[in-house]
C-alpha cells in the first residue's frame, strides 16, 4: 500500500522556518545581544564625538542622520551574523535538500532579521533621545519618525539578506557585505534620514517633505525587495 505524503503549503513552510530562526535567537540571544551593545557603543561615541560641539550645532537637524547612521551600521553587525548558525552547523545545506521554494528561505530570514532589527531600535531610539534631545525641544510631529524608521528597516533587512547570503562563503565577508551594502541603501538612506528628520524638526516645509521622502523610500522597498525575492533563488544555488 502506498502512501502519499501531503508536501506542506508555502505558508507552513515560511511559518516552520520562522519559527526556527526566532526559537535558536531568543534560546542563544547572540544576535541581538551583540546589536545591543554595539548599538549602545555607538551612542558613547556620538557623545564623546559631539560632546564639544552640541552647543555650536544645531542637535536636531543633525538628529535624523546620526539616527541612521546607528541603524544602518548596526544592521550590518546583525546581518552579518543572520547566518552564521546555518553555515557553522551545515544546517543551510540541509534546507537546500528540502523540495520547496527557495523564495520562502528568503521570506522567512528576511522577516526574522525584520524583527530583530526591530526589537534593538525599539531599546536604541528612547537611549538617542535620551542621550541627544532632552535638552531640545522636537516638534509635534516627533512620533512620526515610527513611519521611515519602519520603512526603512523593511528595506534594510530585505537587501541585506540577500546581499549576506551572497557573501556568506566570500573571504572577509564582513568587509564584503559593508562594500555591497551601503552603496545599494545609499536612496533609502538618503529618503529615510529626509523623513525623519522632518518628522523631528517640523516647520512650515514638514508634510511635504516628510511625504515626498517617506513615498520615495517605500518605493525604493517595493522595486528592491520584489528584485531580492526574484534574484535569491539563483543566488542561494550559486
Amino acid at each position: 500500500m502506498s502512501v502519499t505524503v501531503k508536501r506542506p503549503s508555502t505558508f507552513t513552510q515560511y511559518k516552520t522556518l520562522l519559527v526556527k530562526d526566532l526559537r535558536q535567537e531568543f534560546r542563544t540571544k547572540e544576535m541581538l545581544t551583540s546589536m545591543g551593545i554595539y548599538a549602545l557603543l555607538v551612542l558613547i561615541v556620538y557623545g564623546a564625538a559631539l560632546a564639544q560641539t552640541a552647543q555650536v550645532f544645531d542637535i536636531l537637524q543633525m538628529s535624523g542622520g546620526l539616527l541612521w547612521a546607528l541603524i544602518v551600521f548596526t544592521s550590518l553587525l546583525g546581518l552579518n551574523r543572520s547566518f552564521t548558525a546555518e553555515k557553522e552547523q551545515g544546517c543551510l545545506e540541509g534546507i537546500l535538500l528540502v523540495p520547496l521554494d527557495r523564495s520562502v528561505v528568503f521570506l522567512a530570514k528576511a522577516t526574522s532579521n525584520l524583527l530583530f532589527l526591530l526589537v534593538v531600535e525599539i531599546i536604541t531610539i528612547p537611549l538617542f533621545y535620551f542621550f541627544f534631545l532632552t535638552s531640545t525641544t522636537p516638534s509635534d510631529s516627533f512620533w512620526l519618525i515610527v513611519v521611515p524608521l519602519v520603512v526603512g528597516t523593511i528595506g534594510v533587512a530585505g537587501i541585506g539578506t540577500l546581499l549576506s547570503t551572497i557573501t556568506i562563503n566570500t573571504r572577509g565577508k564582513d568587509v564584503m557585505l559593508a562594500v555591497l551594502f551601503i552603496p545599494l541603501i545609499f536612496p533609502l538612506l538618503y529618503a529615510c534620514v529626509s523623513a525623519t528628520t522632518a518628522a523631528i524638526v517640523g516647520g512650515d516645509l514638514f508634510m511635504e517633505t516628510f511625504t515626498m521622502s517617506l513615498a520615495l523610500a517605500a518605493g525604493y522597498d517595493v522595486i528592491m525587495v520584489l528584485l531580492s525575492w526574484v534574484l535569491y533563488d539563483f543566488v542561494i544555488s550559486v
